[in-house]
């Protein structure tokens, strides 16, 4: 997502607003006194158990995490990095990290558990934008961006090559408060899925990061009053949609076709994470040829430190 502020703006129309005495008193008027149904208990999200092997058998053997920490420095004030050790994934990637290199806290820079780390910032702004990707196994290569100059320079993306697969984690530029970055959006959507079908040719690939657009209307609590915000306008979701008719999977929705309650993101307004009024905006996308090595794509929507949770992959590879 895009600067807390802005985000909390974009989003309000998320939050169900509480109950309070005047409600109250207008149900009672309208119903002549008589008792009133008491509202519902949120849906909340329970993550099921870890599937660790392919339906054909074959144990996990990679355990990739991706967050959205909405502002690195803060999010290893609020322990994130405890959550990591405990998580213990072969490659952690992060977003919105908000933070130049040169500013990295030494907590996350001198991580012996990954030491293979790379970054990603905003050319232009400081505390704008930014990924990265700590990996416990050096890959063969990596490199930044997707080859141009009017998207790259704010940091979004970090592809690492490996022996049998790509790994790229991006933080995909919001619509913006008023869609005032629509435009914009629908062509970095396109270069994009350009710069993945060129990957997916070479080799299969995992994409995992921020993707801000929730694609159906299960991903998101209140679609009927968020068709015009950003990250469920008609144009972001055939954005995806498009990616996925490329030869791509959302991995989550292909093991939980109908899982609902399952978000990624609350804003930080009206409790909205304390009634799961929230939206699915981070994801998993794998080639079609790494579906037979899908093991299970996890929401782990208890860990704390951001307004997005992290997410986890397992693979065979």
């Amino acid at each position: 997502m895009s600067k807390r502020a802005k985000k909390n703006e974009a989003r309000v129309e998320d939050a169900e607003p509480d109950s309070g005495a005047g409600s109250e008193a207008k149900r009672s008027k309208k119903t002549g006194g008589k008792a009133v149904k008491e509202p519902e208990a949120p849906v909340l999200y329970e993550d099921s158990p870890d599937k660790l092997s392919t339906p054909d058998g074959r144990a996990a053997n990679l355990k990739i995490t991706s967050w959205n920490v909405d502002g690195l420095r803060a999010w290893v004030k609020k322990s994130g990095l405890d959550w990591v050790r405990e998580e213990d994934p072969d490659i952690i990637c992060l977003q919105e990290t908000k933070c130049s290199e040169k500013a990295l806290p030494a907590e996350i820079t001198d991580m012996p558990e990954y030491p293979h780390k790379y970054w990603a910032a905003s050319d232009e702004k400081e505390g704008y934008s930014g990924v990265a990707m700590l990996c416990k196994t050096k890959p063969i290569n990596v490199t930044f961006g997707i080859g141009k100059e009017e998207h790259d320079k704010e940091g979004r993306v970090i592809t690492a090559e490996f022996p049998s697969y790509f790994l790229v984690t991006a933080y995909v530029p919001n619509a913006g408060r008023g869609l005032v970055r629509l435009e914009y959006r629908k062509g970095w959507d396109v270069d994009f899925r350009a710069y993945l079908t060129e990957l997916d040719q070479r080799k299969p690939l995992i994409l995992c990061g921020d993707l801000n657009v929730a694609h159906q209307e299960l991903d998101l609590k209140n679609p009927k009053t968020n068709r015009k915000s950003p990250g469920f306008t008609p144009e972001e979701r055939q954005g995806f949609s498009a990616l996925l008719a490329a030869g791509f999977v959302d991995s989550f929705r292909h093991l939980y076709p109908e899982r609902p309650g399952a978000f990624t993101f609350w804003t930080y307004m009206m409790n909205s994470r304390s009634k799961n009024v929230g939206w699915r905006l981070d994801y998993y996308v794998l080639s079609q040829a790494l579906l037979q090595n899908l093991c299970d794509s996890k929401i782990r929507s208890k860990a704390m430190g951001s307004d997005h949770c992290p997410i986890t992959l397992h693979m065979t590879l």
